[in-house]
């Protein structure tokens, strides 16, 4: 089954969500601002995506320039942050039992739902 991790207040995220509803595939939906990802599911995903925490961090949002960026943070503490902000989490994410992606661009989810189909 494929999860969308989504905002609903993120226009990327809706257009995202919307392929997946076109795709015909089944799936569910995480509203990872009101159901936030553990440490170890943060983890997990970074290990799916083949990324570091600071690629999955969205570093132009005013909690991350206030509390954060002047600060060298190892992964761990940045996958802390992630855990305990949410919102600075990119997305949307898609993710099955073997791989994820990030869906900006909207090609990325498209690619994913044809090579990972489940």
């Amino acid at each position: 089954m494929i999860t969308i991790y989504h905002n609903t207040r993120c226009k990327k995220s809706r257009e995202g969500l919307e392929i997946l509803e076109n795709s015909g595939k089944e799936f569910q939906i995480r509203e990872y601002l009101k159901e936030p990802l553990s440490e170890k599911e943060l983890s997990d995903l970074l290990e799916k995506l083949s990324m570091t925490p600071i690629q999955l961090i969205r570093t132009k949002e005013s909690i991350w320039k206030e509390k954060f960026q002047d600060k060298d943070l190892s992964d761990q503490e940045l996958i802390t942050v992630m855990a305990k902000y949410p919102k600075l989490i990119e997305r949307p994410i898609l993710e099955n039992k073997n791989a994820a992606v990030i869906g900006r661009p909207t090609v990325n989810i498209e690619n994913f739902l044809k090579r990972f189909s489940e």
